[in-house]
């Protein structure tokens, strides 16, 4: 098992990029569609979707690629991993997702502060609050349904439970 610095590292690299490539997609989606909400957020989706299998295949096997506290609560309650880890990986995934953000405003040339007219207000307003609970639900099942299985790098995705 890697060293925690390097798992904690793996977390916030791989949260960064996420974020950065959810919100920079929903800026550019918002941008590009003409106001067709319903292709900005397929738009947005395609590109999230994309990147996550990325991600997961590139950090997995450093720190299990939760990049979401409520994946890494998960893990802790399932017994697989220890409180103490989670309370770092959740400062680290928080702190990140914040750099990831930022890093897709300065990206589109956005302000970072709260004044910008594309702050978190427009994101919840555009997107809908019940969105990310819902992938985040959604992929929280997927994760538990699976048993845990030792990491080979033979082996990319674990096996369904039958």
């Amino acid at each position: 098992m890697p060293p925690l610095a390097h798992r904690a590292a793996s977390e916030f690299l791989g949260t960064a990029f996420l974020l950065a490539a959810i919100v920079g997609s929903g800026i550019m989606a918002q941008r590009l569609a003409g106001g067709n909400v319903a292709l900005a957020l397929l738009c947005n989706t395609i590109a999230t979707g994309a990147i996550l299998p990325v991600l997961i295949l590139m950090f997995g096997s450093v720190s299990g690629a939760h990049f979401n506290p409520a994946v890494s609560v998960a893990f802790a309650l399932r017994g697989e991993l220890p409180w103490r880890v989670v309370a770092l990986y959740v400062a680290v995934q928080v702190a990140a997702a914040i750099a990831g953000a930022w890093i897709a405003h300065l990206m589109f040339d956005f302000a970072t502060a709260c004044c910008s007219p594309f702050s978190a207000a427009w994101y919840a307003h555009r997107l809908r609050f019940p969105m990310p609970l819902g992938s985040t639900a959604h992929r929280l099942i997927g994760l538990l349904s699976l048993r845990p299985q030792p990491r080979s790098p033979t082996r990319l995705l674990p096996s369904p439970v039958p």
